[in-house]
């Protein structure tokens, strides 16, 4: 059957569909829970919580589901390693783009923020105390000696790639298995060895160039929702998908109700990649400081600092209803999305790509 992979055998799994794991908040336990009790793999995004916070979430995790499911973390969570007077000037250029935008709101700018301190160390460490079935990781790799603990953990491991020599390098320090995260998706893209800008090979392309170079199970991420795009995936060599708007768009997931209503709406049908939000590349729905920015990154600060820089701007624009100036996270495929919830979508997929390999 075509559910039959080496990703579902690697994973434990029935379906090889993976529900992509949200950060920002937008992660929840019922989804992770609905998608791993359907047969696929739910995930969790994590980079934002602290250890003690992973742990809890992995409890409840664990008592909404007894099957696999994967939490995710972020190897390299911060691009703030300026100087204090290049930090300074940076701000400064940042707050001459942006002031319009707070002026607009009623609201001041706010102070340069604090120096930002990786937490990955204390994070990885959590998740191997943890060893959950499976553990994801975006923007790097791992030592060797960290993914040879995982394997003697139990623990598969799976890393992002948005580029060839992404998933080799993924390969060369042994993960078990590789996303090809293709331009489509939304969210930030996971480049680690060229810029992000450089990295924008498409989904199914980008599946068959590393399928041809690598020997670990590959798993196609970005424009995904249907069966018809399963069954592409697969046969273009791909072990297995991850899918991530259509799950943010289901009633499990834990993203906002207008950032739902978002997805479902004419406004889906418009993307953009924009680093203006958290100075890192992402895709989401086209709004109107996305487009104003457009070529003008030399004026954000570093990921995070872009993030807390923004964060009053868009709580007030949200207190607003100014909804042009939110960015909602959101990949090319949202104008297909067809499910709300989350058991209903994991149905259609399994049954609709079923039909479409007996056909």
């Amino acid at each position: 059957m075509w559910y039959n992979t080496k990703a579902t055998a690697l994973s434990g799994i029935q379906y090889p569909i993976l529900q992509g794991p949200f950060g920002g908040n937008m992660s929840s336990v019922q989804l992770v829970a609905a998608v791993s009790n359907a047969g696929g793999l739910g995930g969790y995004g994590a980079y934002t919580n602290t250890p003690q916070e992973i742990v809890d979430i992995n409890q409840q995790i664990k008592a909404a589901t007894d099957k696999p499911y994967n939490l995710n973390l972020w190897v390299s969570d911060t691009d703030a390693t300026e100087s204090d007077a290049m930090a300074e000037l940076q701000y400064e250029r940042a707050s001459q783009l942006f002031k319009p935008y707070f002026d607009e709101l009623s609201i001041p700018l706010p102070p340069e923020p604090e120096p930002f301190q990786s937490r990955f160390e204390n994070q990885l460490q959590a998740i191997l105390d943890i060893r959950p079935k499976v553990f994801s990781y975006m923007f790097g790799t791992l030592s060797e000696d960290v993914l040879e603990q995982c394997r003697r953990l139990g623990i598969i491991t799976i890393g992002a790639a948005t580029t060839l020599d992404e998933a080799l390098a993924l390969e060369a320090t042994g993960t078990d298995m590789i996303i090809a995260s293709g331009f489509e998706a939304g969210g930030h893209r996971p480049s680690f060895l060229d810029t992000a800008e450089a990295s924008t090979t498409g989904t199914f392309v980008l599946v068959q160039l590393i399928r041809e170079k690598v020997k670990v199970p590959v798993i196609a991420a970005g424009g995904i929702a249907t069966g018809a795009g399963i069954k592409a995936a697969l046969t273009l060599g791909a072990d297995a998908v991850q899918i991530g708007t259509a799950f943010l768009a289901t009633e499990e997931s834990n993203a906002l109700p207008v950032h739902k209503e978002m997805l479902w709406s004419d406004r889906s049908k418009y993307t953009t990649l924009t680093r203006a939000f958290t100075g890192r590349l992402g895709r989401g729905l086209t709004n109107r400081i996305a487009q104003d920015t457009n070529g003008k990154a030399a004026h954000f600060l570093p990921f995070p600092l872009q993030s807390q820089f923004m964060a009053p701007l868009r709580k007030a624009a949200m207190a607003q209803q100014q909804w042009d100036m939110v960015l909602f996270w959101g990949g090319q495929v949202a104008p297909l999305l067809k499910h709300r919830k989350a058991g209903v979508l994991m149905e259609a997929l399994i049954n609709d790509t079923t039909a479409l390999f007996k056909g």
